[in-house]
């Protein structure tokens, strides 16, 4: 019996500060992820400074796609397609990306797929052997997008809540610039927050409910605030400020509210699993929460996170996201361009 050919896709990733390129077979199977980092090109600006870049992917986004087929041990003429971050993100490091593989799919004749960045990040959970089982609710938590959404069944995507002002990532960043921790801020803030007390300072909740009516949108922006104003009183004051315990308290209220929503969405919506995505995925204490309160709330859902390395920006789940696409025939066109607002579901 003739074995099926694998499909070989390129994945191209640069909507933000991470120049990434990825061959996955079939959309399942990661053959190469090459992924370079800019947090020390930024660090010292205490976040992404769009113009640097778009300026270091120009330098990179060709030694990296280079590097990935190297590692994979394959050749241009192996692929069947090329796929892209076309959006959200910035609109200078979307637009390296979106050119190169332009010129990629043209020089080589192969199908060109424009991949939804967020939609990515759902994928990284299927190449880390996530249960494809549905529904699904999937939390989709990072430094730009704060996301929770409902997968029917495959491709069918629907959207429950979003952030109405900062993301939680964001709320982390400016948080950790408030107290001169650094950047990035949520590894920061994850790291010094085990030291301290979550219960020190009680920091509030935006539940956004509507009476009896359940809102499954997110906003961090008060929270932010009230830790600024925490700290100003406190200075005013004179008092000692306990930056563990700030930290810690900070945390926990952002991460109740991340818990809370993702678990009433799932028993509202009988999910069989819980799908985290993003950066923040990677935070420890939105995985022992998170992974607690469906152990003792909604013991039969399957809760997935993603390994570290995929919590991240990567192009192995941009390649991975575009296989359903692929086997669609869901192809675009040369003329296609970068979209800095893109929605998930549009």
């Amino acid at each position: 019996m003739q074995q099926k050919k694998q499909t070989l896709i390129l994945g191209i990733e640069t909507s933000c500060d991470e120049t990434a390129a990825a061959v996955v077979a079939d959309g399942s199977h990661t053959l190469s992820s090459i992924i370079s980092s800019q947090v020390e090109l930024h660090a010292r600006f205490g976040g992404v400074v769009p113009e640097i870049a778009s300026r270091q992917h120009l330098l990179l986004i060709n030694s990296l796609i280079d590097d990935a087929l190297t590692q994979a041990g394959l050749k241009f003429s192996d692929l069947h397609a090329i796929a892209v971050s076309h959006g959200p993100g910035l609109v200078g490091a979307l637009l390296i990306g979106v050119a190169t593989a332009k010129a990629l799919a043209y020089a080589l004749n192969l199908p060109l797929v424009a991949v939804n960045h967020l939609e990515a990040h759902l994928y990284a959970n299927y190449l880390s052997g996530a249960p494809r089982e549905y529904p699904a609710v999937i939390l989709i938590v990072s430094g730009g997008h704060t996301e929770l959404l409902l997968l029917k069944a495959p491709g069918e995507l629907t959207p429950l809540g979003c952030t109405l002002d900062d993301a939680a990532g964001e709320a982390y960043d400016k948080v950790a610039r408030v107290l001169d921790l650094g950047y990035p801020g949520g590894p920061l803030i994850d790291k010094l927050a085990r030291e301290g007390n979550p219960a020190a300072i009680d920091f509030p909740r935006a539940w956004l409910n509507n009476g009896l009516e359940t809102s499954y949108n997110f906003s961090f922006s008060g929270l932010k605030t009230a830790v600024i104003n925490h700290l100003y009183h406190a200075r005013r004051r004179g008092e000692d400020i306990n930056i563990p315990d700030i930290v810690a308290s900070f945390q926990e209220a952002l991460v109740d509210v991340l818990v809370e929503k993702t678990v009433t969405a799932a028993a509202a919506y009988s999910a069989k699993t819980v799908l985290i995505a993003g950066g923040v995925a990677a935070n420890s204490r939105l995985r022992a929460h998170l992974s607690d309160r469906l152990q003792k709330d909604l013991p039969a859902v399957k809760l997935h996170f993603p390994p570290l390395e995929l919590c991240t920006d990567n192009a192995a789940m941009i390649a991975a996201a575009a296989y359903p696409h692929f086997c669609a025939g869901n192809f675009a066109r040369l003329d296609l361009n970068a979209r800095p607002n893109l929605n998930l579901c549009s």
